[in-house]
């Protein structure tokens, strides 16, 4: 990984690390994410008894830890393995793997360029770490265009090959969810009212399609199911609020993922 993070990490902070060296009763490691090394006891290895502790971990194997105590005097850094529990092993993985697409992101800017990846890194780097921690989370803003690149102290050329780069490696997170709604009217003008109906709920994140019977459903699209939620309560509200008034029978039933 070319990330590397200033100073020490905080206690209780997980960390990826990678073992250089298994003692009897320690294990040292390198923290990949810093330019610090520390140690792992036996008794933070597992739980329950160690016979050979080389059954648990060797040489060059990466490794995710649990920060326990900092010593900055000494520069030591004591660590765990076995308080890392399975969620916090899986979140850890994925930032990671995020960070290493926003690398190769990196990476694939610099040879368009033709400048040295570690030169732009340090270029794009020293200017998101100042309010943010890691990379992808900065490009990610930039894909769902919640924070703009020309805000970045960058030469425009890095800029304009940026954003190419983002836009097609990077996605805009979407979530969908869906429900049906009923509209029952036994008037003369009962499918005029209903297709007003109708037209109150619609919105650009919305697709309404008549399935038969009475019955519509409703599509929303957004970016989290927050957003997704509101966006469909107050269309569903809007139908039949609109529809009651005009004496048209309506229910609506979500329909779950």
């Amino acid at each position: 990984m070319l990330l590397k993070k200033q100073g020490y990490p905080e206690e209780s902070e997980i960390v990826l690390c990678t073992v250089t060296s298994v003692r009897y009763n320690s294990v040292f490691v390198n923290l990949n994410e810093y330019t610090h090394s520390g140690m792992i006891h036996i008794s933070e290895i597992s739980p329950g008894r160690i016979r050979n502790i080389n059954d648990y971990v060797k040489e060059g194997k990466v490794v995710i830890c649990k920060v326990l105590r900092i010593n900055k005097e000494r520069g030591y850094i004591d660590l765990s393995l076995r308080r890392v529990n399975e969620g916090q092993r899986r979140a850890k993985v994925n930032e990671i793997k995020k960070e290493q697409k926003a690398e190769k992101i990196i990476e694939f800017v610099a040879k368009k360029l033709k400048k040295d990846v570690n030169d732009i890194y340090k270029e794009v780097s020293d200017n998101v770490f100042k309010k943010y921690d890691l990379l992808y989370p900065f490009f990610e803003d930039v894909a769902e265009k919640r924070i703009n690149l020309e805000e970045l102290d960058i030469p425009k050329e890095l800029v304009k090959e940026l954003k190419e780069v983002i836009k097609q490696k990077i996605k805009p997170i979407e979530v969908n969810i869906k429900g049906n709604i009923k509209l029952v009217s036994y008037a003369s003008d009962g499918v005029e009212i209903i297709k007003d109906a109708i037209k109150k709920g619609m919105d650009k994140n919305i697709k309404i399609l008549y399935v038969g019977g009475g019955k519509y459903n409703i599509k929303v699209k957004a970016s989290d199911y927050k957003a997704a939620e509101k966006i469909l309560k107050n269309s569903t509200e809007a139908i039949i609020q609109y529809a009651e008034k005009n004496d048209v029978k309506a229910s609506f039933e979500r329909e779950e993922k």
